[in-house]
């Protein structure tokens, strides 16, 4: 049954008195935690575990210390091991986190409540903190600043042979399954439960020593080398779809499950196959959108932003609205890699919603700059729109980005780079850690949520510090 939370007990009252109050930041994000709008909308989510979550079945873990040790974890960069540890062994965190003296839940518990918060609560989070940042008067959105960046996914380097060995790897994996779910009823024979991953194994390190020579001959035999690996990527996916029919009669739940996950990897390994036979069997040069790069995150795309050090990457497209304040307002992951001024017509148009009214200033780079998007900004009634044109300028576009409010302007924008840069090394929003495109949305939400709540409490500490002094 879903319950709300543990009876408050006053720890502090039985450790010595200077250990009895929180850091001040802590002391300001307790107080933000404490809205109810937040608790609503993750206690919503977790009410989906079960049909009668909400009225029976036994107590479970409190969705006040489920929606804390979540921030926690994002704010310290902890992974849920790491969380349950510290929250366990600290008082402070006991404290803030709400565990009190009970049981610190366990990280795989953990890990299965978050799953239930969807990315659209997520969203929903992030607004109600906005929201928040207005009320305590950090920001009142009269600044708008966008850019992208790219938030990677945790895979290897993808290479036509890794791919290859990746396929017959997963199938491999379930076809040991199937066969102890089928045992000796099956009438398909013990060869289409042949693992091939030795033949794999042989073949991905001969193409690593054909692949360090030069000439027509090696070239030749590093083509028949990879026909050979091809083939017997084909083998297990054909191995796979009988296993699969046979599964199908079966009414086992573990049966169910392979199933399951056999029509889930079979088209991506036939993905797979196709690709690496056009690019290296028909010398076929495949677009980038039409490339899969890994098995398990497939909603991975390949990203060129020919930054220095790191020409391609991996991953997913991130737009980021920055406000004054240091609040990222808006977010969106971008269904496609490409470029920027796209994007800009509907962040006016959130902003518009968000606040009630246009920013008074537009910022953006080379990137979101067009005549379109500045006419877009004017008629939206942005009266400084900072977007410096692409190419060479005319003379007089020239004299208009050198007077003073927009050079301003520009030095404002850079800003969004820091905040950037503060979101992948502080938030962990340079690589994503969740699995799947909802993984990326929660992984990304969380991030951005727990940065802006940790903007709010540091003003309102800089406002009780100033107060203090002023007092003295």
């Amino acid at each position: 049954m879903i319950v709300d939370r543990y009876e408050p007990v006053n720890l502090f009252a039985l450790i010595p008195e200077r250990y009895a109050t929180l850091e001040p930041e802590l002391q300001a994000l307790d107080r933000l935690l404490d809205d109810d709008a937040i608790f609503q909308r993750v206690k919503a989510d977790l009410a989906t575990r079960y049909p009668h979550s909400l009225t029976a079945g036994r107590h479970s873990t409190p969705v006040e210390v489920i929606l804390r040790m979540l921030v926690v974890k994002r704010l310290y960069r902890w992974s849920y091991e790491a969380t349950e540890h510290f929250v366990f062994d600290s008082l402070i965190l006991r404290h803030f986190c709400r565990v009190y003296w009970e049981e610190v839940p366990d990280d795989t518990t953990l890990n299965r409540w978050a799953l239930l918060i969807t990315p659209e609560t997520v969203e929903d989070i992030h607004e109600r903190v906005v929201q928040l940042a207005r009320e305590h008067k950090v920001t009142r959105g009269r600044k708008l600043r966008v850019d992208s960046a790219v938030v990677e996914t945790g895979i290897h380097h993808p290479t036509d042979s890794s791919l290859l060995a990746d396929s017959v790897r997963v199938l491999s994996r379930l076809l040991r399954r199937a066969k102890s779910v089928l045992g000796e009823t099956t009438k398909l024979g013990g060869e289409v439960f042949r693992t091939r991953m030795r033949s794999v194994r042989r073949l991905t390190q001969e193409l690593h020593r054909v692949s360090r020579r030069k000439g027509e001959e090696a070239a030749e035999e590093l083509t028949e080398t990879y026909r050979r690996l091809i083939g017997v990527a084909e083998q297990s996916q054909t191995q796979a779809l009988q296993v699969a029919a046979a599964l199908t009669d079966q009414a086992d739940h573990t049966a169910t499950r392979v199933v399951r996950q056999l029509e889930c990897f079979l088209p991506l390994v036939e993905q797979v196959i196709s690709q690496a036979q056009r690019r290296v069997l028909g010398g076929e040069k495949v677009p980038a959108a039409e490339k899969l790069v890994s098995l398990f995150e497939p909603h991975t795309q390949i990203i060129k932003r020919h930054k220095s050090g790191k020409t391609v990457e991996f991953g997913r497209k991130l737009w980021l609205e920055e406000v004054e304040g240091g609040i990222v307002s808006g977010y969106r992951i971008l269904d496609e890699p490409g470029q920027d001024d796209p994007y800009l017509a509907q962040s006016l148009a959130d902003h518009q919603q968000r606040f009630g009214h246009p920013p008074w200033l537009l910022a953006g780079d080379r990137g979101v700059s067009s005549p379109t998007n500045e006419q877009l900004a004017r008629d939206a009634g942005v009266k400084r729109v900072v977007l410096p044109a692409k190419g060479k300028a005319s003379a007089e576009r020239q004299k208009q980005e050198r007077e003073r409010w927009f050079r301003r302007g520009f030095r404002f924008r850079a800003g969004i780079e820091g905040r950037i840069s503060v979101l992948h090394r502080c938030y962990e929003l340079d690589c994503c850690r969740d699995h799947g495109e909802e993984g990326m949305g929660r992984w990304v939400g969380w991030g951005i949520i727990t940065a802006n709540l940790v903007q709010i409490a540091r003003r309102e500490v800089g406002r009780q510090s100033d107060t203090e002094v002023r007092t003295a």
